[in-house]
């Protein structure tokens, strides 16, 4: 029977950068690599809304991107 083992967790933030000349939303996104496996969601919630304050655009999302390794 196959397993799955989380490999990587990444952060990903997205950022409100404003609209374009056609009016459509317009996002800007950074993400960290190498994050704690076991984090929470409020850490990362936390962490992230602790960058965002360095930032001059507004923080529109935050992600946890997980990969898992499939073994069997």
């Amino acid at each position: 029977m196959a397993q799955a083992m989380l490999a990587i967790t990444r952060l990903k933030m997205v950022y409100d950068a404003g609209m374009d000349d056609n009016g459509k939303p317009l996002y800007k996104t950074k993400t960290f690599n190498n994050v704690k496996k076991d984090a929470t969601a409020d850490q990362l919630l936390q962490t992230a809304r602790a960058l965002a304050a360095l930032s001059n655009e507004p923080l529109s999302t935050v992600e946890r991107i997980d990969s898992s390794e499939i073994i069997g």
